[in-house]
């Protein structure tokens, strides 16, 4: 009851920011859970594909297993499509599948920092409609205090929630973007040890 008196002291303009809240938890709810360590980068991973690859060789079997198995999976399986290259092909075609997997795990993050941007612009807003109906509460017989409650109400509230939203949006949004780079350069150290073994079996066949 507290939480929807709030509500309704501060007017039409909370519920923007109350769906703007709404879509910012939901994002980093999925976000904390889809950007797992293990869940992008296996730390065993690497070391399962080279020795794959030294039982088998860079067999079709092998690729579509890693493709499928993660983000970091996806990136080794590309460096193992080229495993007959030279080393600056397979380097490529990794730094190339780097790129549409850094591009995967920032999903959604352009909308929560859009939210954390927009939150105290929301905020502002409401204020505005609150100063707006102060001053609507001046009259030639005087100021109706009702009318001057409520605009404080929407003005103070709307102001407040915007920055409740936006304060930790932002942080997160920050989080994330720290944590997606913390990966993505794993990634790329984990395929360079790829590279390295597999063109090192190639120059040892070839000796």
């Amino acid at each position: 009851m507290l939480v929807w008196s709030i509500i309704q002291a501060a007017g039409w303009p909370i519920w923007t920011i109350i769906l703007a809240s709404v879509v910012s938890v939901a994002i980093i709810f999925e976000r904390l859970y889809s950007l797992r360590g293990r869940l992008v980068a296996p730390p065993k991973l690497v070391d399962d594909a080279i020795q794959a690859y030294h039982l088998a060789g860079a067999s079709s079997k092998l690729v579509e297993q890693l493709a499928a198995h993660s983000p970091l999976g996806r990136v080794l399986s590309a460096g193992l499509r080229n495993a007959a290259s030279s080393r600056e092909v397979m380097k490529e075609a990794i730094e190339d599948e780097g790129r549409l997997v850094g591009h995967q795990l920032e999903r959604y993050l352009t909308t929560l920092g859009t939210i954390a941007a927009m939150a105290p612009l929301l905020g502002l807003l409401g204020t505005v409609i609150g100063m707006i109906e102060i001053f609507g509460s001046q009259s030639p017989s005087g100021t109706n205090p009702q009318a001057l409650a409520h605009g404080i109400s929407v003005a103070l509230y709307n102001t407040a929630f915007g920055l409740i939203v936006a304060i930790p949006s932002m942080m997160f949004y920050r989080h994330f973007r720290a944590k997606i780079d913390g990966l993505l350069v794993e990634m790329e150290a984990q395929a360079i040890r790829l590279v390295e073994a597999v063109q090192g079996v190639r120059n040892g066949h070839q000796g």
